[in-house]
């Protein structure tokens, strides 16, 4: 007891441990095992390389030895130089070219192969290709122990971080669900070894993948990992490619090494429109008013970004999304690609036009993979369309589908002055794809329609180098890397207008994406209960808030509190920039509703960060003691709460150490901390 309240201590065993803002730069020891490690998997002395594949039932470590083999080496930038090992077999023209990237400011590396047929004749058939081929060794003392987190199934749970311990004679499988590759698990892993150090391991696939984590009875454990299912001959002239395999090397502490991952992201991953990394943003939305936007039009739209400014709340994105097209049996008949002039007699372009003039851009929502029957392109080409008797799937890998899905969308984002464009896939693609292949062709489906898929979107990068893509796919069930390279994902589950599970996503996806929006906050109440909103309503909107902030309010209701409203959203301002930051976890992950969850987005090189705690509804708990991390612990501290007048001052030491108590007297309730380093040196 302290006082008349309760207090939960709330600490990770990994918070244990004080790190100051010096310590999140890659140390000599990581870059030194990144380095030996790059050596031995594919230096020349190296006695195996780091992936493995049967062609013509031989083994590639039996044919690799025969095969020709040349190295080239080029500079990419300052930070990264690219090597590039090609194998040829004499007998049958096979070409495998492995591309392996060296990072030379972050202990990365990270590979992706290709297969080319550069014979006359088909190849052998090529199977179980594992892009990801290697075996570890533990130390005498302690076991693997294997971070990694649920993906998107639209249950409170998405992102949930997990943790597997790999025991002696044990096989742990993940793989994609119907081929979106962040349904049910992310392909992101972290693995903890004996002696405080680890390897990060992510697979870039925006398809079906599988990882296998298998250990021996004694210290080994061999890992494999890429696309779930090849087994194909290449025609003459035929090139494919693998997963993405990218591994990061730590020692020290796993939570700092997620640090050093998310650095890593935004300094090498992250889209940068315009050459820029994206800001947070403030986008609006009608969507649940008019059901989606199929009861949206012209004036209505225009209508809802005039009151959103009019009541100070200046919008960075008006969000159109799906519904705004021509309609031939209804929602959602995807597939036509054609403004309703019906309902928009100036297209989509009269709305944008409206939102420039005051400063709005404006998104809007495309789904082009799924294609409806009876509509314009399900009637004209259903040769570019997979799937028997229902088809559905629009063939990325068809050259003359993707010509005409490129032209058609660029044409719209021209024509409509589209700013971000943002693309949905609410089917899953795995049995599409398989139908589609012959016995000796398995795989090839898939492979061509992501090569598709990521050629489309880089195309289009191109003709708009200053255009944001918003990644969805029944929320966040196609968040692998080679996507993130390309987008953000705004609406990351289809789970929303819930603070616990918006908890879960936030806490959840910080660990491995620094750029995300979760759902979408309603503002005062429920989707269909009547009120204004009040001060205590900061509970659902900090739960909801994150680097991309969307809000649907019914603003044509006048006598909502958008005072209160303006307040919180400009505290969101002066914080926002702290989500790109580093991300600390303060307390375990819960979904319970009767406990305390917390984290930290640090900022270290700018001396400032914030803190969001919530007590859930049932909890009992009245106060909690929040140990901080990466703080500087000889430096002073300046700590605002948003919801009180008077600042505190603390030492860096006293917050990591001691901790900070936060009250909260009634619950729901939330408090949110800003803090900035005021010295140096503690007095």
């Amino acid at each position: 007891m302290c006082g008349d309240s309760m207090v939960i201590v709330v600490l990770l065993a990994f918070c244990m441990l004080s790190v100051s803002a010096r310590a999140l730069a890659p140390s000599p020891d990581e870059t030194t095992a990144a380095r030996h490690w790059m050596e031995t998997a594919f230096g020349e002395a190296a006695p195996a390389p780091p992936f493995s594949f049967t062609c013509g039932g031989r083994s590639s470590a039996e044919l690799l030895k025969t095969w020709k083999l040349e190295r080239a080496t080029s500079k990419l930038d300052d930070q990264r130089t690219q090597y590039t090992l090609t194998w040829t077999d004499p007998e049958t023209g096979l070409e495998l070219r492995c591309v392996v990237v060296q990072y030379l400011d972050f202990p990365t590396v990270e590979w992706t192969l290709y297969f080319e047929n550069t014979g006359k004749a088909d190849t052998p058939v090529l199977e179980n290709i594992q892009a990801l081929d290697v075996r570890l060794e533990r130390g005498d003392a302690g076991e693997f122990l294997l971070h990694h987190s649920l993906g998107s199934t639209a249950r409170p749970d998405d992102y949930q971080p997990l943790e597997t311990w790999l025991g002696p004679g044990s096989t742990t499988r993940y793989a994609a669900r119907g081929g979106r590759a962040t349904d049910p698990d992310m392909p992101y892993y972290n693995l903890e070894q004996p002696g405080g150090e680890g390897l990060i391991l992510v697979i870039g696939w925006p398809g079906q993948w599988a990882a296998e984590f298998a250990r021996d009875d004694a210290k080994g454990l061999q890992i494999r990992a890429g696309q779930e299912l090849t087994h194909f001959k290449l025609l003459p002239g035929e090139e494919v490619r693998t997963p993405l395999v990218v591994l990061q090397f730590w020692k020290g502490d796993w939570a700092r090494s997620q640090n050093i991952w998310r650095r890593w992201m935004l300094a090498h991953n992250a889209p940068r429109p315009g050459g820029k990394p994206p800001a947070p943003q403030l986008l609006g939305s009608s969507y649940r008013f008019y059901g989606e936007m199929i009861g949206a039009n012209e004036d209505n739209q225009k209508m809802f970004i005039g009151r959103y400014l009019e009541e100070g709340l200046k919008l960075d994105y008006w969000w159109m999304d799906a519904g705004w097209y021509v309609q031939e049996k209804g929602w959602p008949q995807t597939g036509t690609w054609e403004v309703d002039t019906k309902r928009f007699p100036g297209g989509l372009r009269a709305i944008s036009d409206f939102a420039h003039a005051r400063g709005v851009k404006i998104l809007v929502w495309f789904e082009p993979e799924r294609v409806a029957p009876g509509t314009w392109l399900y009637e004209n080409h259903p040769e570019w369309i997979l799937g028997a008797p229902d088809k559905q799937l629009l063939d990325l890998g068809n050259p003359e589908a993707w010509n005409w899905v490129v032209e058609h969308v660029d044409t719209l984002i021209v024509e409509q002055g589209i700013d971000l464009y943002r693309q949905d896939f609410n089917i899953a693609p795995l049995d599409y794809w398989r139908a589609n292949d012959a016995e000796d062709r398995q795989g090839i489906t898939e492979i061509k329609h992501i090569t598709g898929y990521l050629a489309f979107w880089d195309e289009l990068r191109r003709r708009h180098p200053n255009m944001l893509i918003d990644s969805c796919a029944s929320g966040g069930r196609r968040n692998d890397l080679e996507t993130m390279r390309r987008s953000v994902p705004l609406w990351t589950s289809d789970v929303w207008h819930e603070p616990v599970s918006d908890h879960s996503m936030i806490y959840g996806l910080s660990v491995w994406l620094p750029y995300h929006g979760v759902g979408t906050y309603v503002g005062p109440q429920a989707p269909a209960a009547a009120g204004t909103m009040t001060p205590a309503e900061q509970y659902a909107f900090w739960s909801h808030a994150d680097s991309s902030l969307m809000c649907s309010i019914d603003v044509r209701v006048k006598g909502l509190d958008y005072e209160t409203l303006r307040k919180l959203v400009g505290q969101w301002r002066q914080v926002n920039a702290c989500y790109l930051g580093d991300f600390y976890p303060l307390t375990s992950h819960s979904v319970a509703h009767d406990v305390w969850i917390a984290w930290q987005f640090d900022r270290p090189e700018a001396g400032e960060g914030l803190i969001e705690a919530f007590r859930r509804e049932q909890s009992v708990y009245e106060s909690a003691r929040l140990k901080l991390r990466g703080l500087d612990p000889d430096a002073q501290y300046e700590l605002t709460r948003f919801d009180e007048d008077k600042p505190r001052r603390m030492t860096g030491r006293e917050l990591m150490d001691d901790g900070l108590v936060v009250g909260i007297a009634t619950a729901p309730g939330a408090a949110v901390y800003q803090y900035k380093k005021v010295n140096q040196r503690a007095s």
